[in-house]
């Protein structure tokens, strides 16, 4: 039977019990990525040798009685913005195209410590610039639900990789949304740890006091187990919590809402909602309530001022992040035409010009404009006291609930192209998942259902306090049993099926290309 429509936690159980080897189970999902990917774009990278040789020793130390962690043969794929040594990272940019670290990050090193096959690396807006994964260098990626629609962003390969069964778990990172918005509109369940629960040594920065990797899955326990391995104490990051991981395998577990306080928060779910988004939020409400929780709604007035903080804070701290790639160390080096010795900042500027996308030039010129004599105060400066009144708000809030709840996304997937034009409407997307960014606090999404409108998948955002991230599993996990028992399966067992339609679209594009 095969296993690539399981969770990573049935997939776990059949590997420790015996019925399954890693070696197969890895094969499969690698099969599934040959089948489906040349219509999805999800991976830019594939390492099918390196992940079956580590599938390999996993069943060898297994066969030989060795105690091994409770994912150990389940395959991942992690996206494109984690250093991976041995595997080519470019961060859906040209201007790392072909870039090998000679490391890698903490939670590269956790992951292969603990036994799990790498698959590949998936693609990404360039350096997580977009809430769409259009903005990669490499082409978009599409979402499995609606292949002419996107999968969210920046993490949109990781969200389409798990929703489109190739692969059981997947590493995203989250600056103002990038792993919980994807996940929203690809059904699938992300997470964003409280800020410093995963260390951010070896992730190529945008923005350093924003950007926070986490799991991208298909169950709120898959999330967990994942969240639980990369999650801990780095010493090489200075902003890595010194605490231990919150009990969030327990709390998935659990499961009960039963006496606790949840707060909708009433400015992010005003105008501007797709109906049938509000539709499918109103009823997972009704069934927390139904389950013994309490319903209150909580206002963050701050809130209204988070998007436009953000899109200050953001570029200001990306343009000072991207002054690294400079064509001196590493990465793409271009000769300007007709100079015949061209200074080193005549390369760095003919470089960056050919490296970076349009969506990257726009927030560099954003944020250097931001950070500049005169303007620092005015922005920068501003931008962080708002920063500050929001996360005054969240405590505020957390004094009187024990979780927050929103919609995860104002609307479904939109069709591919529909908003390229129009950048403030993209940027609009987030409006619900930033304030987490902001204040450092962990947030999750997961789906609830599908818009009558569109037949798309809606996701429900839970926000908790800092450290408080056993708290998302908790509730994540008691609504995801109800929607389950109520739809009869998992929400993704009702997307199209993507088997011989998309191997046929993608045979007939090379064709055409040939």
């Amino acid at each position: 039977m095969s296993t690539i429509r399981l969770s990573a936690a049935e997939i776990a159980a059949r590997l420790a019990a015996g019925d399954v080897s890693s070696a197969d189970v890895t094969q499969e999902h690698l099969d599934r990525i040959a089948e489906v990917d040349g219509d999805l774009n999800a991976f830019l990278a594939l390492d099918a040798e390196g992940a079956l040789a580590t599938a390999r020793d996993v069943d060898a130390r297994r066969a030989a009685g060795e105690t091994l962690h409770p994912l150990a043969g389940v395959p991942i794929a992690v996206k494109d913005v984690v250093a991976t040594e041995g595997i080519a990272t470019t961060a859906g940019s040209k201007i790392l195209e072909g870039w090998v670290p000679p490391y890698d990050a903490f939670l590269t090193r956790r992951l292969r410590a603990a036994g799990l096959p790498i698959l590949g690396k998936t693609n990404m807006d360039e350096f997580a610039m977009g809430s769409s994964t259009e903005h990669s260098a490499y082409g978009p990626t599409r979402n499995p639900w609606d292949r002419d629609r996107i999968p969210g962003g920046s993490g949109g390969g990781s969200a389409a990789a798990v929703g489109a069964y190739e692969a059981p778990l997947a590493i995203g990172t989250d600056t103002g949304g990038s792993i919980r918005q994807p996940a929203a509109v690809t059904g699938t369940v992300g997470v964003k740890p409280t800020y410093g629960g995963v260390s951010r040594y070896g992730l190529i920065a945008m923005a350093s006091s924003l950007d926070q990797a986490g799991p991208v899955t298909r169950t709120v326990l898959d999330a967990a187990l994942l969240h639980e391995l990369i999650g801990g104490h780095d010493p090489l990051d200075s902003t890595s919590i010194d605490a231990p991981v919150p009990p969030v395998v327990e709390a998935a577990r659990r499961a009960d809402v039963s006496g606790m306080r949840i707060g909708i928060v009433t400015e992010l779910n005003g105008e501007g909602y797709q109906p049938g988004v509000r539709a499918r939020f109103d009823e997972a409400v009704a069934l927390l309530t139904k389950a013994g929780a309490e319903i209150v709604e909580v206002s963050c007035p701050s809130f209204a001022y988070a998007l436009s903080t953000y899109y200050l804070v953001m570029p200001a701290e990306a343009s000072s992040n991207l002054a690294r790639f400079d064509a001196m160390r590493y990465g793409l080096r271009v000769a300007p035409a007709g100079v015949p010795s061209p200074s080193a900042e005549q390369v760095m500027s003919a470089t960056r010009e050919a490296g970076f996308g349009d969506e990257v030039k726009r927030r560099i010129i954003i944020g250097t404009y931001a950070l500049s004599s005169g303007y620092y105060d005015a922005y920068y400066g501003s931008a962080q006291k708002v920063r500050t009144l929001i996360a005054r708000d969240f405590e505020a809030a957390f004094g009187s609930v024990d979780v927050l709840i929103s919609p995860t996304s104002p609307t479904t997937a939109f069709p591919l192209g529909s908003k390229l034009d129009d950048p403030m409407s993209m940027y609009l997307q987030d409006v619900a998942t930033i304030p987490a960014n902001l204040a450092g606090i962990p947030g999750l999404s997961l789906p609830v259902g599908v818009t009558d409108e569109d037949g798309l998948p809606v996701g429900l955002q839970v926000l908790a306090p800092a450290m408080a991230d056993d708290r998302l599993y908790n509730v994540g996990a008691a609504l995801e049993r109800l929607l389950v028992e109520q739809w009869g399966g998992p929400l993704l067992s009702r997307a199209p099926e993507l088997g011989n339609a998309a191997t046929s679209r993608a045979a007939s594009s090379k064709e055409g290309k040939a």
